[in-house]
């Protein structure tokens, strides 16, 4: 059985989690990072030498980074209808996926530091208010996208790229400041909460 190593309260694990809930994989969850098992440890570093989470063992086989594993398990369990086989329509999942990892994540993590963790070193005005101007714009990128569309991020139907870009509408949603209006995304958002494994795991990990 495949082995999830890291916590439900993960962005990024959440990530490996709904991507298993899509597949019908079955996994154990061994919970590691703050407030479990500490990852620098001699026997978590061997793992990933990055102490991070999530990391997965699949048999004999080791993986970390969550847009790695998440694509992984599509390709390897799945079929071309969440994670497409064909070269373009790949690309264009890929597309998203990378996108969310640096674009996005990058305009939001001071404001999320800041807002939600309250982290003493995320608290400066000018700072906080160009992370929040940063984040909406990426989050009309992304609307226009979901507009064009007319239902998910890289097409019609459902894909890989939408477990990691819902996951992060969610924290987008979540964080207390002024949002501008942006009703693709809304109704984006509403589509996902009828998914199962978005209510097991896309909701900040509660049903």
């Amino acid at each position: 059985m495949l082995r999830i190593l890291g916590k439900a309260s993960s962005i990024n694990v959440r990530k490996v989690l709904w991507t298993c809930a899509e597949l019908n994989l079955p996994f154990e969850l061994e919970e590691w990072g703050s407030g479990f098992k500490p990852t620098d440890t001699p026997e978590f570093l061997t793992l990933n030498p990055n102490a991070m989470v999530p990391v997965i063992q699949d048999g004999d086989f080791t993986l970390w980074e969550s847009n790695t594993i998440i694509r992984y398990l599509a390709a390897r369990y799945g079929d071309a209808s969440l994670y497409p086989t064909e070269a373009r329509a790949r690309a264009w999942v890929d597309q998203w996926i990378d996108w969310q990892a640096s674009d996005l994540n990058r305009s939001w993590s001071y404001a999320f530091m800041s807002l939600v963790r309250h982290s003493s070193l995320h608290q400066e005005s000018q700072a906080l208010s160009a992370s929040c101007a940063d984040w909406s714009r990426y989050m009309q990128i992304l609307d226009k996208q979901l507009h064009s569309t007319g239902a998910y991020v890289a097409g019609s139907h459902f894909a890989l790229a939408d477990i990691p870009i819902g996951l992060s509408v969610n924290r987008w949603l979540e964080t207390p400041f002024e949002r501008p209006s942006l009703p693709a995304v809304n109704d984006y958002y509403q589509r996902l909460s009828e998914r199962p494994g978005f209510r097991l795991y896309g909701c900040n990990g509660t049903p």
